[in-house]
């Protein structure tokens, strides 16, 4: 008996100390696992960059396809460009032309 009052005493003493190092171990616990966390943060770091870069690309692709749009319009046509792209699309050809394939290297 008198070890159980000593335990509740050694309890009451260190009461706050025992809230505190759970509250502790809490905060520890979520700053490294949580939705929150560190790790969580660098994760998203790394997205944000790398979706950064991927959107430098898209926008100098979409800058070169607006450079070839207004080559296109009217009062401004490029001919070469315009006889390209029928060329690819259309299959146009002019009489006597062939074609020459390459082996890939």
């Amino acid at each position: 008996m008198k070890r159980l009052l000593e335990q509740r005493y050694l309890v009451r003493k260190n009461f706050v100390t025992l809230i505190g190092m759970g509250l502790f171990m809490y905060f520890s616990y979520h700053l490294i696992q949580g939705e929150r966390s560190y790790i969580r943060y660098l994760s998203l770091s790394q997205s944000v960059a790398s979706l950064d870069r991927e959107a430098e690309q898209l926008k100098a692709e979409r800058e070169g396809l607006e450079e070839k749009v207004s080559m296109m319009r009217p009062g401004s046509i490029n001919r070469d460009l315009l006889e390209e792209r029928a060329r690819v699309v259309l299959g146009f050809r002019h009489q006597g032309e062939k074609d020459l394939l390459t082996a890939p290297n």
